[in-house]
């Protein structure tokens, strides 16, 4: 029974690797001769059917078919497995750098979002700086103004620390005091507000990071350029020529294996060969009959003594006409199955 199943398996999946060939390569061609799509859809799809078709035909009739005619469709069918890998390197390098084009596009965006990010960040860190140093002046003028009678104060004209009790100099400290004080709040309210823009840029960030569909395809390819030191076009090549080396070529040896499997299920039956089948019997109850031969006495009918005792006459009285009506009688008895009375026999 595998036997007879297994042709139908290679034939399944022959057709199977052949019509995905065939669609990866014909879509491959048309957008590569994108000025004229439908038609090379339709001679790509001729050529690979006729590919199968020759596939077979060299198969079936390789012992019929003239070295000429043979030479040529083994080539056309070189050439064309030759065409369809091409196909598929079409196909398959259109996806990768419509896959690969999108996630660039996407970092430059978060590029471009990192740059002005970084531009609030370094504002931030010199406001924060312009803070401290406010603090600190702040808290200078405070000491010089916590003795009451006389204040001290650094002169930038005369390079030193000046100690007086003028009332104006108080006057002075106390007035650049406020002034430093709303200074720092306003860098205080400048910092808070940069915070924010900070924020709002980590969350377009992330946002375009978390979208980014084509950069978790392209995942797996990054980790492998980056363990092998090679640039991941350079690995996306590699790969798609194994697919294309073993696509194709996978397909016409299927086709050819089908070919091979189906005449061999056409073969007939070897001497030694027995073919196993099971046999089910069923037991079905058999109602056994049994004759009863019942003996049933039949009575004398009296009757027929009352005809023998009309009848009686000695043997030798009797004519031959009545002796020939007697033995009629009596066979009738006998057929019958009557007794006959004793006085009869």
């Amino acid at each position: 029974m595998e036997k007879r199943i297994l042709p139908f398996l290679i034939a399944l999946s022959a057709l199977s690797v052949s019509a995905s060939a065939a669609f990866y390569s014909v879509f491959g061609l048309s957008h590569l001769f994108a000025g004229a799509s439908t038609e090379v859809i339709i001679m790509a799809g001729a050529l690979e059917f006729a590919k199968l078709v020759c596939a077979s035909l060299l198969y079936q009739y390789w012992n019929v078919i003239n070295k000429w005619l043979r030479t040529y469709l083994m080539l056309a069918v070189f050439i064309l497995m030759v065409i369809t890998s091409g196909g598929i390197y079409g196909f398959l390098s259109g996806a990768f750098e419509e896959t690969n084009t999108q996630a660039q596009f996407l970092e430059k965006q978060v590029e471009i979002q990192t740059a002005k990010q970084n531009v609030f960040i370094e504002k931030k860190e010199d406001l924060t700086l312009e803070k401290i140093q406010l603090n600190q002046t702040i808290a200078d003028l405070r000491i010089s103004l916590s003795n009451p009678t006389q204040v001290s104060y650094y002169s930038e004209d005369a390079g030193q620390v000046i100690t007086t009790s003028s009332t104006s100099a108080r006057k002075a400290l106390q007035k650049e005091l406020n002034k430093t004080i709303v200074e720092r709040d306003t860098i205080s309210q400048q910092i808070n507000a940069v915070t924010d823009s900070i924020g709002v840029y980590d969350v377009k960030i992330l946002e375009q990071q978390i979208g980014n569909e084509s950069a978790r395809e392209l995942g797996p390819l990054k980790y492998m350029a980056e363990l092998t030191g090679k640039p991941m076009e350079q690995i996306v090549n590699w790969f798609m020529l194994l697919i294309i080396f073993v696509f194709d070529p996978l397909a016409i040896a299927m086709v050819v294996t089908a070919n091979m499997a189906f005449a061999q299920l056409k073969k007939p039956l070897l001497k030694n060969e027995v073919i196993k089948e099971k046999v089910i019997i069923k037991e079905v109850p058999v109602e056994k009959i049994v004759e009863k031969i019942i003996e049933v006495e039949k009575k004398e009918d009296p009757k027929d003594y009352e005809v023998y005792k009309k009848t009686k006459i000695q043997k030798e009285e009797i004519d031959p006409m009545f002796q020939k009506k007697y033995k009629k009688f009596m066979d009738h008895l006998k057929t019958n199955n009557i007794k006959i009375p004793k006085k009869l026999q």
